[in-house]
């Protein structure tokens, strides 16, 4: 009883962050969202997004560049994520910490010196907005890719590996039949954290001058101009969209976890 006791008063200021910075932000969104200017109940705010074209168009440029940005920072983190769990590194922490070690610096630093890369490169950055918007984002995003699938790979039990080459397994088949399968939730992890916020990072596109709107900037520009019932629809649309990818992946995450139980 006691210790029930205790747990309760420890979990308090776990539930109050919860009901004050989760709770309460998302039900003044969802009352802004289905109320007009002057307060009342309507749904003006979703048929206006829907019957957009200018904002329907901004929601599938910014899928195609979460989807082009996670897929690239999935190409270039597994191999190098691989290569530093089971490769014959003797440093590999050393290795992996250079790889993460530009999220210790300063956002604002790292986009600047990326910049001007780029515009030495290309001279002028409005040529090719999208190519600089995902060399942006996968610049910003890759150490969240590399992360969770160096720690899944890393916890792979070397006998599984020892035992398919046993049984006569070649090098590729034990690559595809066991230490794939078994990275794929830091894959569903990595892509989780990649896709979900290359979606709305806007910050990548005005800083690299590009004047291509994504939802991120489309809210922001709502809220800017004082537009609280607009922005508030924009928001709880990327919810879904996060709840639902979510739980896609979550489930599927399950069924990977139950196949090799």
């Amino acid at each position: 009883m006691k210790n029930d006791r205790l747990k309760s008063i420890l979990g308090i200021p776990y539930f109050l962050f919860l009901v004050i910075f989760v709770v309460c932000p998302v039900l003044i969104l969802l009352y802004y969202a289905f109320t007009n200017g002057a307060g009342e109940f309507s749904l003006a705010n979703f048929t206006l997004f829907f019957t957009d074209s200018k904002a329907i168009g901004t929601l599938i440029y910014s899928v195609m560049v979460a989807v082009v940005t996670t897929i690239v920072c999935l190409l270039i983190a597994y191999p190098v994520a691989y290569l530093l769990a089971k490769g014959e590194f003797r440093r590999g922490n050393v290795l992996l910490m250079l790889f993460v070690m530009p999220m210790l610096i300063n956002f604002t630093l790292r986009i600047t010196a990326l910049k001007e890369i780029l515009t030495l490169i290309e001279g002028n950055l409005a040529f090719h907005p999208f190519l600089n918007t995902v060399i942006g984002m996968t610049y910003d995003f890759l150490p969240f890719m590399i992360l969770p699938i160096y720690n899944t790979i890393a916890k792979i039990d070397h006998s599984y590996i020892e035992a398919a080459k046993d049984l006569g397994a070649k090098s590729y088949r034990v690559f595809l039949r066991v230490i794939l399968p078994l990275s794929i939730p830091g894959i569903i992890s990595g892509i989780t954290m990649v896709f979900l916020p290359s979606m709305t990072n806007y910050v990548v596109l005005d800083m690299m001058y590009n004047s291509t709107y994504i939802m991120g900037s489309l809210v922001g520009s709502y809220f800017s101009m004082y537009d609280w019932n607009n922005g508030s629809v924009i928001s709880m649309i990327l919810l879904i969209l996060i709840l639902l990818l979510s739980t896609i992946t979550g489930e599927f995450s399950d069924k990977e976890d139950n196949a090799y139980e």
